[in-house]
């Protein structure tokens, strides 16, 4: 699956830039992943894998509580698209995978 990996995701919130860790892997077939931030590591639900396109949700409590969906399509090590939470305007999501060192 093209998401397997560690990632370094930047998202441009209407109140800043945030740069957070993603890390998704496999077991049995099916995909998790965590998002690991300055403030909190949270679990991803929802995780689904189509072709290039993988969607997923989280639930962040700082800066403050929010529902968060992400909707990003991955090239290679590249990736990009956008997460909302709610009703506010749409968050720019890019990133890279990070490289394992053998």
């Amino acid at each position: 699956m093209t998401i397997i990996g560690d990632w370094d995701v930047g998202i441009r919130t209407p109140i800043g830039s945030l740069q957070i860790l993603y890390r998704f892997t496999e077991r049995d077939g099916a995909v998790a992943g965590s998002a690991v931030g300055d403030a909190e590591t949270v679990p991803l639900t929802d995780i689904d894998v189509d072709g290039p396109r993988v969607t997923w949700k989280q639930t962040v409590t700082r800066p403050m509580r929010l529902k968060l969906t992400f909707d990003v399509e991955v090239h290679g090590d590249a990736l990009t698209g956008h997460s909302r939470a709610g009703r506010l305007p749409r968050s720019a999501v890019t990133g890279v995978r990070r490289v394992r060192h053998a």
